[in-house]
């Protein structure tokens, strides 16, 4: 089975709001080994659906369509679809009395308005794809061997629907090929080196096995895809690339650096902290973004004031006087400051110009001094990144990472 998505928005192609549900509808198809042949963004007339709807059909056998679906005189989908299909939108009693109850619980003292109730509205012989987390259904329409799925752009109502009413209906209907992935997270070499390190073994891999690389700032990711074969086929060059690999690999599951982070400290009982100037707390919000960082993260602290350095985090007032709050001197205070504070047993602390203003000849926009102290030692790093600020913050928060977690390994083999 091969599939087509299709996001309607106009706040999509004015940029207003960057298209996250196409990628993520394409990775869980890619999980059941549905390949996505293209994705496209349309405005919300009449004219593009039905234009998109048309070109989609006559390449894919899978079509799903996000947004449109709101209650609102712009969201025209449902009727252009009814439209389309030759057939009339149905007042659903389930999903009205749903959307009657959404909001009473939100709006007790109002009256719903009948624009809301028109969210109840599906295409007459439609399936239904009963929306637990919002008021608008999904719908699945089946006509000549294609399936339509047509699905509200918000994304957490999306990836429901997705999750718990779409791919259990066509999990029967795809290839019996069994697909499986390995993935291998690295950070030390840039795509092009890493490549060059592995070029043997990727050559070897038989046909029915994919290398792909997915870079970020300041990491590879590396994903294996066998396509039917036996498991220990994929398994097999799976440990010869993290073998190859071994001093820069961060983990062999599909998780984030930051999660591995949080893993790792919190399975060897690690505590850690952060004092943050340029980055403005960054560091610390990748961190407690990950669900069980209460087990490892103590403290984080913007310290953006040099008052703020010196009376909370010890820096001295000679350091900034004499090196200035972006030096090597101060970012070693920081952070040695705010393990001591926290208690911890590994830190961070940023200080730079993020840009585009602020830098000097002697410290030009782009400056970044980033310090991590451990266990036993304490090491600092100097970068020369560019003009964009936030490129810079990214970069920044990226380097950090690498540096705790290569501080991390290091500890470990003493």
């Amino acid at each position: 089975m091969n599939a087509e998505i299709i996001t309607i928005g106009d706040e999509i192609l004015l940029g207003q709001i960057v298209d996250s549900n196409s990628a993520w509808i394409g990775q869980q198809l890619n999980l059941m080994n549905i390949r996505v042949n293209q994705i496209t963004s349309i405005s919300d007339t009449a004219e593009a659906i039905f234009n998109a709807l048309n070109q989609a059909s006559s390449r894919a056998k899978l079509i799903i369509v996000t947004g449109g679906l709101g209650p609102t005189k712009d969201d025209i989908t449902k009727q252009t679809i009814a439209n389309y299909f030759g057939k009339k939108l149905v007042r659903n009693a389930e999903v009205l009395a749903h959307v009657k109850k959404l909001f009473a619980r939100f709006a007790p003292d109002k009256v719903m308005p009948e624009v809301n109730q028109a969210q109840a509205d599906v295409l007459e012989g439609c399936q239904v794809l009963f929306n637990d987390v919002g008021t608008a259904p999904g719908m699945l329409v089946e006509k000549d061997g294609k399936l339509y799925v047509f699905l509200p752009g918000v994304p957490f109502e999306m990836k429901f629907l997705i999750t718990n009413r779409v791919l259990p209906l066509i999990a029967s209907r795809v290839s019996s090929s069994t697909i499986e992935h390995r993935h291998i997270i690295t950070i030390g070499l840039g795509e092009s080196f890493l490549a060059a390190k592995i070029v043997d073994i990727e050559e070897s891999l038989p046909n029915n096995i994919k290398l792909a690389y997915l870079p970020k700032v300041g990491l590879v990711r590396l994903r294996l895809t066998q396509i039917g074969g036996s498991q220990i086929s994929i398994d097999y060059y799976h440990a010869q690339l993290v073998e190859r690999l071994k001093e820069h690999v961060v983990s062999t599951k599909d998780v984030t650096i930051e999660q591995a982070i949080v893993e790792a400290f919190s399975a060897d009982n690690l505590k850690f902290a952060t004092a943050e100037s340029c980055t403005g707390g960054s560091i610390a919000a990748g961190i407690t973004a990950i669900s069980g960082a209460s087990a490892m993260f103590d403290c984080g602290i913007v310290a953006y004031h040099n008052s703020i350095k010196q009376n909370l985090l010890g820096v001295q007032e000679s350091t900034l006087m004499i090196h200035g709050a972006v030096s090597e001197q101060t970012v070693i205070e920081m952070a040695e400051g705010v393990k001591k504070l926290a208690g911890a047993d590994y830190a961070i602390a940023t200080s730079g110009i993020a840009g585009p203003g602020g830098g000097t000849p002697e410290k030009p926009v782009g400056t970044v001094w980033i310090a991590v102290t451990g266990k036993y030692q304490t090491k600092i790093k100097l970068f020369h990144f560019h003009n964009d600020r936030l490129i810079n913050i990214e970069r920044t928060v990226a380097q950090a990472y690498a540096m705790l977690w290569n501080m991390y390994v290091d500890d470990k083999s003493i």
